[in-house]
């Protein structure tokens, strides 16, 4: 499956060493919104994604990327420490230029 590289980052960064190379992949206006939060720009998506690896121990593993509505819909099994684990769960990017600007999880 190919995912463009900032996508890429996104399922393939490791907590915490990776936490820099997460962040440089959104872009300076990025938004990430996810369990009903919004998190804005790359330093506070960084710090959601730290305190979520820290929480969960989780792992998303894509399955399936398509295109919709101007954005890449990846579908991946999440594994970790939560209720319902394994879950399919949908991640939609929309990217700027090479960055994600904005991401949806549900």
């Amino acid at each position: 499956m190919h995912l463009p590289p900032s996508i890429q980052t996104f399922f393939t960064a490791r907590a915490p060493q990776d936490g820099d190379a997460l962040a440089a992949a959104f872009s300076p206006d990025a938004i990430v919104h996810d369990e009903a939060r919004s998190h804005h720009g790359p330093q506070a998506i960084r710090d959601w994604w730290l305190a979520a690896k820290a929480k969960y121990r989780h792992h998303a593993e894509p399955m399936d990327v398509a295109e919709a509505g101007g954005k890449t819909v990846v579908q991946a099994t999440v594994t970790g420490d939560f209720p319902g684990s394994p879950a399919v769960l949908t991640f939609t990017f929309g990217l700027k230029g090479e960055r994600i600007c904005d991401l949806e999880i549900g």
